[in-house]
């Protein structure tokens, strides 16, 4: 394979997509089935162009493809391109190989949706921009792609929009990706007024030129988009809502790729990080303060999916943490991001299938015992739970453990005090994992006589079953040898291995294991060996009923800049009715009232025109006379 085929893998789901849309009613038939046979391509393509970068020595391994010259305007040069290296192919086999599992997924579990061919357009044409995103080769066509998933995410999340509340969710996910995408936009501005390019290659070699301060705001506002994309704080408040989607989207877009998406922007942007350490600091507390946030709020959520998506804004901030620690933690962000694409993305498809058994309940307090009724589902979720608390051997045990031991080894106060913080959340993170596994599959059941729970079909836990696999063995694969790490050494440039360590691995290990086992068994106190209400207790403390509605992050967003705003724009509106309305009334009023006046000279009588004709004249004779005198 060739660099000139790298245009594949975004035409083929592009292809996809616009077929389904435009094709109509015609393609209700085949379309879901189509779809996904379009994902699958794309998934082969890129495993061959992976097979094909394992054939070449690291130099070779990064492709790059123009498309044609975007923008040509002075010194401002911008050709539309693709590049694929080593980082970027991690993302396009994640992106292709989740998403195809997912389309297999959505077949049974959207089957009695009319609407089932939009949405498998909508899939493709999410795939596609998804890989826009990671294939291009500069910020501005990152830009095109970043923009694009947003878009998607939208049409997803609002999909079934005849409902109000599914509606408001998915506006809010938009105005909350916009405020985020300002930053990448202020990003691409900042960088080309400072390094005249905006390309990958271009920023990088020129970051060197630039002062730290304008490095330093380019990876600021960087931050700022990945905190609206990738729902870290003070962003985050949109994601809990977005569950409202059809549980294939909560999957593929809020667990698996899309709000891994700032991830991927840090990292990608790694040189202007490494030049400009406050930047990077930013970066670091981000993810300390989300990972924490988003724990402590899955706590409090009887809602399944709310809680898997607090837990998903909870290892986000754990990949960020790692790409904040600079070349010691990228690789490691980079491998917690895949495998908690596994494991994630199959405990969502975990969560519909229970809510396909269930009537689509969602609220575990009236789930129990369906580990009996659904023992895939059981099988495959417990494997994905066993995998984010972080037990060896799974997959969560390998790449977690490593920020964490990565944030001590950073040294100081700020290594300590972000090793604290990420083990303290691992102690959380077992925690409501370990609710949510109870309060679902064990104890008794709660359920009343309307459900009936059974195990999905075939097409629904096969793609269950294969995550599952991944949550138990990517992990190993990854660090034997350290083979992801020496596969991305040549995109992010890792630093030496630390002489001198503040906590060894096997001390992080022990440490991480004793604080999940006190997680554990703290919510098998509280919820397996204790009744659980049907009925939310509503006598509980302040900082529950906090955590039950997101740490408030709400009500600050209202009173903070809600608010505020909807002042400063009712002012603006007045002082465009009186000042700038108000001088084109008067104009208006001016001539209007001009024309009343001269509108009295107009009698209609010969003898009254006959009258302004010779004063006229009198006036004229007597202008001449006085300029000639």
């Amino acid at each position: 394979m060739t660099s000139q085929s790298l245009v594949y893998l975004v035409a083929l789901p592009l292809f996809g997509s616009a077929l389904l849309l435009l094709g109509g009613k015609r393609t209700n038939r085949w379309g879901h089935l189509f779809a996904t046979a379009i994902s699958a391509s794309a998934f082969g393509v890129g495993l061959y162009q992976f097979s094909v970068m394992l054939g070449q020595p690291d130099s070779q391994r990064a492709l790059t493809q123009k498309l044609f010259s975007w923008i040509s305007v002075g010194t401002f040069q911008v050709d539309a391109g693709l590049m694929v290296d080593q980082l970027s192919i991690c993302f396009v086999l994640l992106i292709t190989g989740v998403g195809t599992l997912i389309h297999i997924y959505s077949i049974a579990y959207m089957s009695h949706d009319l609407d089932r061919r939009r949405f498998f357009a909508y899939l493709n044409f999410f795939i596609a921009a998804m890989l826009l995103l990671v294939l291009g080769d500069s910020y501005l066509n990152l830009y095109v792609g970043w923009e694009g998933v947003g878009l998607a995410s939208y049409l997803l999340i609002g999909f079934w929009n005849q409902k109000p509340t599914y509606a408001t969710a998915a506006k809010k996910a938009f105005v909350a990706n916009r405020v985020g995408d300002m930053g990448l936009s202020l990003a691409i501005m900042i960088a080309f007024a400072t390094l005249g390019t905006v390309s990958f290659a271009g920023v990088k070699e020129h970051a060197g030129q630039a002062s730290t301060g304008a490095l330093t705001a380019i990876g600021i506002m960087l931050l700022v988009a990945a905190t609206g994309k990738s729902a870290q704080f003070p962003l985050q408040a949109w994601l809990g809502d977005a569950m409202a989607g059809p549980t294939p989207v909560s999957a593929l877009i809020h667990a698996a790729t899309m709000v891994t998406a700032g991830v991927y922007l840090i990292t990608r942007s790694n040189f202007i990080f490494d030049a400009a350490p406050t930047a990077q600091l930013a970066v670091a507390i981000i993810g300390a303060i989300t990972l924490l946030f988003g724990a402590v709020i899955g706590m409090a959520k009887d809602d399944i999916k709310k809680a898997l998506a607090a837990s998903t804004m909870s290892q986000i901030g754990y990949m960020v943490l790692g790409a904040g620690l600079g070349p010691a933690g990228y690789a490691f962000a980079i491998m917690h991001l895949l495998t908690h694409g596994f494991f994630k993305a199959g405990m969502f498809l975990g969560a519909g299938s229970v809510m396909h058994g269930m009537n689509d309940e969602v609220n575990m307090r009236r789930f129990g015992g369906l580990r009996k009724f659904m023992p895939i589902t059981f099988a495959t979720f417990g494997l994905g739970y066993l995998a984010i608390i972080g037990v060896p051997p799974f997959a969560g045990f390998y790449s977690k453990d490593k920020i964490i031991e990565v944030a001590f080894n950073a040294g100081g106060i700020k290594g300590i005090t972000l090793g604290a913080a990420a083990l303290l959340g691992a102690a959380i993170t077992a925690f409501y994992m370990t609710r949510v596994v109870i309060l679902t599959f064990a104890g008794n059941k709660r359920w009343d006589e309307k459900a009936h729970p059974h195990e999905s079909p075939i097409l629904m836990w096969a793609p269950m079953v294969l995550l599952a696999v991944g949550s138990v063995a990517s992990g190993f694969l990854f660090t034997r040898g350290d083979a992801l790490r020496n596969w991305l050494a040549p995109v992010v440039e890792p630093m030496p291995v630390h002489e001198a360590e503040l906590m060894s691995p096997a001390v992080v290990s022990i440490l991480a294991l004793a604080l999940v086992v006190v997680g554990v068994g703290l919510a098998i106190i509280k919820y397996f060996l204790s009744e659980v209400p049907v009925v939310a207790p509503t006598d509980v403390t302040v900082f529950t009923r906090a955590a039950r509605r997101d740490l408030m992050q709400d009500d600050f967003n209202e009173a903070v800049f809600m608010r505020p705003g909807q002042a400063i724009t009712r002012g603006l509106v007045k002082t465009d009715v009186a000042v700038i309305d108000g001088a084109v009334r008067a104009v208006a009023r001016l001539a209007r009232g001009s024309g009343n006046v001269l509108r009295t000279t107009q009698t209609g009588f010969v003898r009254s025109y006959a009258m302004w004709i010779f004063l006229g004249a009198v006036g004229l004779v007597a202008a001449i006379w006085m300029v000639t005198l």
